[in-house]
């Protein structure tokens, strides 16, 4: 008797354990690439708001470059998704003035190098006119596209602008890494009365990630000016923007294989700089590394070592480290392209020589 009882209960927690691992696999994070989070967001607030538009060079008819705008133009038409000439000059400054008459313009460059031909609009055109204006104008436009290094395109289609833009007042400057990045930060740009300067990484497009049921809301949206901790550690702060995140990450799993327990911060807006959480984390780990593609001359990373020395130098144990790109022009070929980038392992040397390790 009692046989036929425990077989009956061992059999209903077995459906219960069944029924559970069912719901849990039900509700696990889905997988979304980079270019679909960018994609699916452009989509929700142009549905949510008809003052939004998108234009740029190739992002109708041939549905964008790297297909971030695949399927706008058939859905919106030509009136919200226009096809511009080769001339960004030309189209960043039809985009500022839209925002000055309250149309929310997302202007795409093909790259971020050849906003340099528009600079001249982003800068003292949209950054400074709330300003200038003693805040009768806004400027809710987005300038978004892809920055820093491909592969094999050069000197002139390879440059990190995150410090260029980061240091004008008037701007927010935003780098994801990840989907939730993207599709959290484009809503949230897209939805400021303030220009953003939007900087993605065109080697992650085609990168997939864990995306939660919150994240995929049409309501999601994160907070411009704060940091998100990936990974939290006692020994020592990394922190890094865009693809360093991923590199970041990676070598935290190295060091972590060395008895070194790294925190890594995810920057996700260069301005404004989430200074609170960068000194928060360093005030805990007594040490810092920071990440970045870009120039080491005034970079990022400087920036945040002048924050951590100003606020928190009584806490550091070590010097600060900065890993950056190259301090030249980036090169065509692969062998000294790899040498001009940061690569992982300059992460993990860095980390450990501020934990006074061997290298």
């Amino acid at each position: 008797m009692w046989g036929i009882v425990r077989r009956r209960v061992s059999s209903a927690s077995t459906l219960q354990r069944m029924l559970y691992a069912s719901r849990s696999f039900s509700s696990a994070a889905k997988e979304m690439t980079v270019r679909d989070a960018l994609n699916s967001a452009l989509d929700e607030e142009m549905s949510a708001d008809p003052t939004i538009f998108v234009m740029g060079e190739e992002v109708g008819e041939y549905q964008g470059a790297y297909k971030i705008t695949k399927g706008l133009l058939e859905k919106y038409g030509p009136q919200r998704v226009f096809d511009t000439p080769i001339t960004e000059a030309g189209f960043a400054g039809i985009g500022v003035g839209a925002a000055y008459h309250s149309l929310r313009p997302v202007v795409e460059f093909m790259t971020f190098n050849f906003s340099m031909q528009a600079i001249d609009h982003i800068i003292n055109s949209a950054a400074k006119s709330n300003y200038m204006s003693a805040g009768q104008v806004s400027v809710p436009i987005v300038f978004r596209g892809p920055n820093g290094a491909a592969a094999g395109v050069g000197a002139q289609h390879s440059q990190c602008y995150a410090a260029w833009f980061g240091s004008c007042p008037g701007l927010k400057v935003l780098c994801p890494y990840s989907s939730e990045d993207a599709r959290g930060l484009l809503k949230a740009a897209i939805r400021d009365p303030d220009p953003v300067v939007f900087l993605e990484n065109e080697l992650l497009y085609g990168e997939s990630f864990p995306v939660s049921a919150e994240v995929l809301d049409s309501d999601f949206c994160l907070q411009i000016g704060k940091a998100k901790i990936e990974r939290e550690g006692k020994d020592v702060t990394i922190t890094a923007f865009s693809k360093m995140v991923g590199h970041a990450l990676k070598a935290a799993e190295i060091l972590a294989k060395e008895g070194i327990s790294a925190e890594v911060i995810n920057l996700r807006t260069i301005r404004p700089l989430d200074r609170a959480t960068i000194n928060a984390s360093v005030r805990k780990t007594n040490r810092l590394v920071t990440a970045e593609e870009g120039f080491p001359q005034n970079g990022v990373g400087a920036e945040i070592c002048a924050s951590v020395v100003e606020e928190s130098f009584k806490y550091l144990d070590a010097p600060v480290e900065r890993i950056a790109g190259a301090d030249v022009p980036m090169p065509y070929a692969t062998n000294l392209e790899r040498l001009a980038v940061p690569q992982v392992e300059d992460i993990v040397c860095a980390a450990k020589r501020t934990c006074f390790r061997s290298v």
